[in-house]
């Protein structure tokens, strides 16, 4: 049976990949689209966050319609739409019209996270479900190391190039089409009416609050180096989307190390809200260190400790997101905080766009290095005895 399912699998991770393309091609390009579109500073770092925006939105509700129409006629018109949404971009001759070309493929991958996440929860159950979950998870953060090199790589000769990437969305259709049938799945994702008003008050607790702010924040801290490290290495060392992408990828594998191996031990060692200023902390002395770095020697180091801070914060997030709520409800719970990080994605150039156009890009550093110290510090200030209900 596991041999039959391996297939299928292999293609909802595909799928489950290319949502972490989404952002991740266009970063190591944006350099260059700024200069040749001749872009507004205060408006160009859209480009990279708009689909954040447009995810957060589209997810719950094409989850919503997987439930109602079946999740195979979600995901195959996404992925189509995926390609054609993508790839639209490199045709795009000025700011409004390539933005509108990023939502639309915000919107067809929050289709295609939506219908795979719930493909996934319908062919497993119980302990392999756990694992398989682990193993999107796997894929994905490889993806997001991968993902930056190959579009800097193909970007390198002309970033347009670099967009078309995303027409790997119709193969994949194609083969999903051929391999993958809908199961019957014995569960609805809608909330049952007596555990709304459960839902509601655990949301409505400070501690919950805080901790979605806590993943906005740190969302938009971690965009602040996606978007515009790319553009300070090109002004300070004349960088290349292939050396962008590197950098991007480096802090990937950081983060990807410390998710992985440290942030729970350093939560059991030190408490979760200690472990969680501790990576703000780091993230902030890095991020306050980059605008005197013109050297490839610092800068490699500097992303992967950077990426290490961000490895310890967003597992801890998370855990204690899950710790807020009862099994039957932590998926929920879970979920707003997702939409929550999409959302620090996309704020996080509306903010630092104005810094950059009207005080140069060392400033925009600065500012999101304070946040991040402000927010590690709220963490430090809450009771430790608050985190586990």
């Amino acid at each position: 049976m596991a041999s039959k399912q391996l297939p299928k699998l292999l293609v909802l991770l595909a799928a489950g990949c290319l949502t972490t393309m989404t952002g991740g091609i266009v970063s190591p390009v944006l350099p260059e689209i700024v200069q040749q579109l001749q872009l507004d500073p205060r408006w160009a770092g859209l480009l990279v966050s708009m689909h954040a925006l447009a995810i957060a939105v589209c997810t719950p509700l094409f989850g919503i319609l997987s439930d109602r129409i079946g999740k195979l006629k979600v995901l195959i018109p996404g992925l189509v739409l995926y390609a054609i949404f993508g790839t639209a971009g490199a045709w795009m001759q000025s700011f409004l019209p390539l933005l509108a070309t990023r939502a639309l493929l915000g919107a067809a991958s929050g289709a295609v996270a939506a219908a795979t996440i719930g493909l996934l929860g319908t062919m497993y159950e119980g302990d392999a479900r756990s694992r398989i979950l682990g193993y999107a998870t796997s894929a994905m953060t490889t993806a997001s190391i991968l993902i930056p090199l190959i579009g800097g790589w193909v970007g390198q000769h002309h970033w347009q190039y670099a967009f078309y990437l995303y027409g790997f969305g119709l193969p994949l259709a194609a083969i999903a089409a051929v391999l993958l049938k809908e199961g019957q799945s014995g569960q609805s994702s809608v909330i049952p009416a007596n555990q709304t008003q459960q839902l509601l008050q655990i949301l409505r607790q400070p501690r919950t609050l805080q901790l979605y702010l806590t993943l906005a924040l740190a969302a938009s801290v971690v965009y602040s180096v996606v978007i515009y490290t790319p553009l300070y290495l090109r002004e300070a060392i004349g960088a290349t989307p292939l050396l962008n992408g590197s950098v991007l990828a480096v802090r990937a594998i950081g983060a990807a190390i410390v998710s992985a191996l440290l942030a729970s031990r350093l939560a059991k060692a030190m408490g979760t809200e200690r472990a969680i200023a501790l990576g703000f902390t780091l993230m902030s002395l890095t991020l306050a260190t980059i605008p005197f770095l013109d050297q490839l020697e610092w800068i490699m180091p500097t992303a992967v400790l950077f990426g290490m801070g961000f490895g310890v914060v967003v597992p801890n997030v998370y855990d204690h997101l899950a710790d807020q709520a009862p099994s039957e409800l932590r998926s929920s719970v879970l979920a707003i905080g997702t939409g929550c990080n999409s959302l620090g994605q996309f704020i996080s150039p509306l903010v630092l766009g104005p810094v950059w156009k009207y005080a140069g890009l060392p400033p925009v550093f600065y500012v999101a290095a304070a946040v991040a110290l402000g927010t590690g510090l709220l963490n430090l200030l809450q009771r430790p005895q608050d985190s586990h209900q």
